[in-house]
């Protein structure tokens, strides 16, 4: 395997860090839900000429899957995204990153409760471990005061944002549609764009301006974030497998904690650096560690 394919992968994550300044950057200077509608509206545009004509060739079989394909568009475009830019209203771009990376942890939960996957040793430590590293994070090194006081509304809509995400990649393995990658990612974002059109409908006037501020947010999240960030994880996950590319959400935190800095001032305190890094510790265990979890007891009752 060439070298030069983890280049894939981690250019993926690059963009993805840009994402998340974007939705930062948007969160003082447009709607949620304006933004997340004019980024599709971009997305289908630019793919429509490129895909149009083998989606029509396609039709019989992107008939039958319709309705998953709309899920998929609600859960992974739609959902996730306009939850994304809610959090960036009322929380560090670090710490949507870091909730973020929790995705691969989450997805494994989710794998082993609606598919019957085997719950893995990894799974159950890294799980208590990043949920403890969570802790920390949105407690700001205090634990107590999360207990208390409860968390930030920000970091709860982030971690809304990551299960809704985490549910359509297991629904994905689930449905295992047999249509092109790149189709199948037209027809969400399409299907997205008509469950986000009343919701923009609805905005109150002067929510959805379109002006020299912007458009560029809107223009790096509908080419880089929705298009190219796709191609790039497309064909990581073409030449590593899903399992590899997984490995590389542990680096958006630090990307994004990088790019925070130097673009937003955010300044990198070490609740950041402990509680950011004992959760990607977890999430990065339940990758690695695949020992059956139930296996180990029984070895244990002996």
């Amino acid at each position: 395997m060439s070298p030069a394919a983890y280049l894939f992968p981690f250019l993926a994550i690059v963009f993805w860090a840009g994402n998340v300044i974007v939705s930062k950057m948007a969160a003082s200077a447009i709607s949620p839900t304006a933004i997340t509608f004019y980024r599709l509206i971009l997305a289908v545009g630019l793919m429509s000429p490129f895909l149009l004509r083998p989606i029509w060739r396609n039709r019989e079989a992107i008939r039958r899957h319709w309705w998953q394909l709309a899920i998929g568009g609600l859960l992974s475009m739609a959902l996730f995204q306009a939850l994304s830019y809610r959090a960036a209203e009322s929380t560090t771009a670090t710490n949507m990153a870091i909730v973020t990376a929790l995705i691969p942890l989450l997805t494994a939960i989710l794998s082993a409760a609606l598919l019957g996957e085997a719950v893995t040793l990894g799974m159950a430590a890294g799980g208590v471990l990043s949920f403890g590293g969570i802790l920390y994070l949105v407690g700001r090194g205090d634990i107590g005061a999360v207990l208390a006081q409860g968390a930030h509304l920000g970091d709860i809509l982030m971690l809304f944002a990551a299960l809704t995400y985490s549910l359509y990649g297991v629904l994905l393995k689930r449905w295992r549609m047999a249509i092109p990658a790149w189709q199948s990612t037209y027809m969400q974002a399409a299907f997205a764009l008509v469950f986000m059109f009343p919701l923009f409908l609805a905005l109150p006037a002067g929510t959805a301006t379109l002006d020299a501020r912007t458009v560029p947010l809107i223009a790096y999240a509908g080419i880089f974030s929705s298009i190219i960030l796709t191609f790039f994880w497309i064909q990581g996950v073409k030449f590593l497998g899903p399992n590899r590319c997984a490995i590389f959400i542990n680096l958006l935190p630090v990307l994004t904690a990088g790019l925070a800095i130097a673009l937003l001032d955010e300044p990198m305190r070490l609740y950041h650096v402990v509680g950011g890094g004992i959760s990607l510790a977890g999430v990065l265990i339940a990758q690695t560690v695949q020992r059956p979890l139930f296996a180990v007891q029984q070895s244990l009752a002996r």
